[in-house]
């Protein structure tokens, strides 16, 4: 069976292989994972989709590659060929997979038959783009040790190493001196899934016009739930609340393309799950409307889990319309998400805590301790204006507030 490069988001049009755990003539088995891919959004782990023997490895570490490519082959007893007519690929002699993106012990085993490539202009990985721009340094005056003599990230750090370090500049002042003794510190390399945050984050703030709205909602209705139905998280409520409001305003469950926007007909509700120093990961949750409260804070639950044990797959990463993010129990007060490509909105679920509130009766004004929280949107002003996001916060606040949610647990 073929191994392909997966589909990692709408717009992700193409993937970089980070390493390869399997070498060639490997036996693996079911759902074992072969790879490391990433892409300027997400890094995930690629399992075999089959048991078998890994007969060929057809892209190497660093290389990126087309959604769709074939990367490797896996003899699972069954025919499963490239074909020879595909105008896109090439044939070339075999190579065999680079000693260094293996472990140290394992032995070097040759690739049989033949590999294939794709012809056109060496393309440069995220990874590669990224180290280029923040050193200053010029791909064409690097040498790529890759296949075909692409760059990686090995050639960018080695170059980032034999570069002769600045000369200090003069000191012409005792004022402008250097510190007598250097601040102490570690360099730590970031995660893969860090590196994807970064690329993602530094992105979505350059391309959309992001504007930040809260609205205070009192969660006292979902309290009172919640004691009918322990166990059931805050944000499994908020995300049936934002789902119901969705349905009412389109263009917040929406992408950006180009000059315009499409709108979604499924509601497909990312979830933001921390992952402490390795980063952040959104898994999806399709259809997120279709559920129940239990159903939500059921499924909520076992994609962070996952998420936390690296067990996503690619295809629950991927075709998220709106995300919700989640810091209250870390007694946040407002946080300002940013928004997830090429999503219109995204929205973040700070503490809720006891608070005097005035609450408005026929015998006048009177302060009553409430359960209540900042609920924060950040939207895109390209697609929808402030007056849309206000409207839709207070939809979203009326739902929460006003629901019987005991016929909807």
């Amino acid at each position: 069976m073929k191994v392909l490069m997966p589909q990692l988001g709408e717009t992700v049009a193409e993937g970089t292989v980070a390493v390869w755990r399997k070498r060639v003539g490997d036996q693996v088995e079911l759902d074992e994972i072969l790879a490391d891919v990433e892409t300027d959004k997400a890094a995930v782990e690629i399992p075999a989709g089959a048991a078998g023997v890994l007969t060929d490895i057809l892209v190497l570490d660093g290389e990126t590659v087309d959604v769709g490519t074939v990367l490797a082959i896996i003899d699972d007893g069954t025919e499963d060929v490239i074909a020879d007519d595909d105008p896109t690929l090439v044939a070339e002699p075999a190579l065999e997979l680079e000693a260094q993106s293996a472990p140290a012990a394992a032995p070097a085993v040759a690739a049989a038959g033949s590999r294939i490539t794709r012809t056109g202009a060496q393309r440069l990985s995220p990874v590669v783009r990224r180290l280029l721009g923040e050193h200053g340094l010029d791909a064409a005056a690097l040498t790529g040790t890759g296949r075909d003599g692409r760059i990686t990230r090995r050639d960018v750090l080695a170059a980032m190493e034999a570069r002769p370090a600045p000369a200090p500049a003069p000191v012409t002042s005792v004022s402008e001196a250097p510190p007598l003794r250097p601040v102490p510190g570690e360099t730590v390399s970031f995660s893969r899934t860090r590196q994807a945050n970064a690329v993602q984050s530094v992105a979505s703030k350059a391309t959309s016009a992001h504007v930040l709205q809260s609205v205070e909602i009192d969660f006292s209705a979902v309290q009172r739930a919640r004691v009918q139905a322990s166990g059931l998280s805050l944000l499994a409520f908020l995300a049936h609340a934002a789902c119901r409001a969705l349905r009412e305003f389109p263009n917040l469950n929406a992408s950006v393309d180009g000059d315009a926007f499409v709108m979604h007909s499924d509601i497909n509700l990312g979830v933001a799950v921390d992952l402490g120093a390795e980063g952040v990961l959104t898994p999806v949750i399709a259809a997120a409307d279709e559920l129940t409260v239990s159903g939500l804070d059921a499924r909520i639950g076992d994609v962070m889990a996952r998420a936390e044990r690296g067990q996503l797959s690619p295809a629950e990463l991927a075709f998220g319309t709106y995300t919700l993010s989640n810091y209250g129990s870390y007694g946040t007060l407002m946080t300002a998400p940013i928004i997830w490509q090429p999503q219109v909105g995204v929205l973040s679920m700070d503490s809720v805590k006891k608070r005097p509130v005035v609450v408005e009766g026929a015998m006048g004004d009177s302060l009553a301790i409430r359960p209540v929280g900042l609920i924060t949107q950040s939207f895109d002003h390209r697609a929808i204006d402030g007056g849309y996001s206000g409207a839709f916060l207070a939809r979203l606040r009326e739902i929460v507030e006003q629901t019987d949610w005991s016929a909807r647990l």
